[in-house]
């Protein structure tokens, strides 16, 4: 739907226009679209500088009724349109969309500049303003549609009533079980990884999800995410999840898409060098597979603007190093339901801005409640030379049932819990002087991170986390997110600290 503003009126008589029209711009710059799907409206203005009423003849797109370009003016439609009147010392607004094929315009490109102008007038009166967009191709993975005008679903199992409980998705085939960096993924609905089978997902990949998609990994099936270090800012070797839409305005907005889910059962899952943005939950992670080792081993990612939460794990079995959340509408780390956790130089933060927020940015549960039933499951759940901080006075909470076990240990770890109404002083939870539970816990002072708002939450030498790191961690660790050594003089979170320009 387009907006129209424009000025109007039916008394006037206009004048052709003479080609003295002015523009907010000489060249209109839509941003990056995938192939076959349409753009966000841009626009510019056309200003009539002069004492007179113009009219203007004709506004045309130049390659007619072959651009891909659309074009609205002062609310008509269409490539070519006639006589815009623009009254003295006034202007109009032109909008334009485009939706194009990549295949039709290139031979075996990956992206294409495609352009065209908008035409105002013609012959000696033409004036023009250009039009750029760039084309990129995707593998395009979504759910079959059917002659009945269905389309493809997934079954989650039975609700409480006994009805089968079905998402908007499909099952991987043998020839989408490997993600490569050739060209990005768009995903509709659900990407479902069979039983028995791994989605190998490899550096450099880009996959991106429409408005409630994501991907579900189902019970005996993994999903193996493995980048590699980056050498520039452009992350060439990391692979990132995020949505579909290419424009800068979406590129840290929250809830574009929906998860990727690890459900109950599914098993021997990594993430290394993956950034996932924009999504409702980053990683859903239910139950453990039963084994001894991990279920999921999670190292130098980064989850930033989940609308809800970054790592939600339900009796999950995680181990995680150099692993940043931030931005979260919920929390950014929730260990709900027990499960048994490893964290080492991680970063758990939350400077959520964008509504209200009641959880901390990290919340620790061996229970959950589901209607009038009462869940629970023993935790066990290690924090070392990890950093808890955020935008909020208290940043970590418990929420304990004793009809379960509840061992935690936090070891050289930055906190803020400022208590100001002294709500926590006698819980026994948050002891910080019991050295079982809290062992060189620093709290409330400044981690001095570089850029909040941006996700940079790399620290300064300033940092009350600096150089204060458990030294048996760090040789286990022994590198940063970035690749930095951190042997000697360790630091606290994912980055050991930088000294920031001024």
């Amino acid at each position: 739907m387009f907006i129209v503003l424009s000025s109007c009126r039916d008394d006037f008589e206009s004048e052709p226009s003479f080609g003295e029209l002015e523009f907010s711009q000489d060249t209109l710059y839509l941003d990056t679209v995938f192939t076959n799907i349409g753009s966000s409206t841009y626009s510019f203005k056309v200003y009539n500088r002069s004492s007179q009423d113009i009219i203007i003849p004709t506004i045309q797109l130049n390659e007619g009724g072959n651009s891909n370009f659309r074009l609205n003016v002062d609310g008509v439609a269409g490539k070519t349109i006639n006589n815009i009147n623009i009254l003295s010392r006034d202007s109009i607004f032109v909008f334009v969309e485009v939706t194009a094929d990549i295949q039709e315009l290139s031979q075996n490109q990956l992206s294409f500049l495609y352009t065209d102008q908008v035409n105002f007038d013609s012959g000696a009166n033409q004036q023009k303003v250009e039009l750029v967009t760039l084309i990129q191709d995707a593998n395009f993975l979504f759910p079959e549609r059917f002659q009945d005008g269905s389309t493809e679903t997934l079954s989650l199992g039975l609700d409480a009533e006994g009805e089968e409980i079905q998402i908007d998705g499909f099952i991987l085939d043998q020839e989408h079980l490997t993600f490569t960096n050739e060209k990005p993924y768009v995903i509709y609905g659900f990407a479902g990884v069979p039983s028995g089978e791994t989605l190998t997902i490899e550096p450099g990949a880009r996959v991106h999800f429409h408005e409630n998609s994501g991907i579900i990994v189902s019970n005996g099936a993994s999903l193996k995410a493995k980048g590699s270090l980056s050498s520039t800012d452009l992350l060439e070797n990391e692979i990132i999840f995020e949505g579909d839409r290419l424009e800068p305005e979406f590129s840290n907005v929250p809830g574009q898409w929906a998860a990727i889910w690890l459900t109950e059962g599914s098993t021997g899952h990594e993430f290394d060098y993956v950034t996932i943005k924009n999504s409702t939950v980053g990683i859903l992670m239910d139950s453990n597979d039963g084994s001894s080792e991990p279920t999921l081993k999670i190292k130098n990612t980064q989850i930033y603007n989940s609308a809800n939460v970054g790592l939600l794990a339900r009796t999950g079995f995680v181990d995680a190093e150099n692993l940043v959340i931030n931005n979260s509408g919920q929390s950014s780390l929730n260990l709900s339901l027990g499960g048994r956790y490893n964290f080492r130089h991680s970063t758990f933060t939350n400077y959520w801005r964008n509504s209200f927020r009641q959880f901390p940015a990290v919340l620790i549960e061996n229970n959950l409640e589901a209607g009038e039933t009462l869940f629970v499951s023993d935790l066990d759940v290690n924090f070392s030379n990890c950093i808890i901080y955020g935008n909020e006075s208290i940043e970590l909470l418990f929420n304990k049932s004793d009809q379960a076990e509840f061992n935690y240990k936090f070891q050289n770890t930055l906190l803020r819990f400022n208590d100001i109404n002294n709500q926590y002083t006698d819980n026994e939870l948050y002891d910080f002087e019991n050295p079982d539970l809290f062992e060189n816990l620093i709290t409330n002072e400044a981690p001095q991170f570089q850029n909040t708002e941006e996700n940079q939450m790399i620290i300064g030498e300033e940092s009350a986390a600096n150089g204060v790191g458990n030294q048996d961690t760090a040789n286990i660790v022994p590198f940063d997110i970035l690749g930095k050594d951190r042997t000697q003089n360790p630091d606290l979170g994912a980055y050991q600290s930088i000294q920031f320009e001024d």
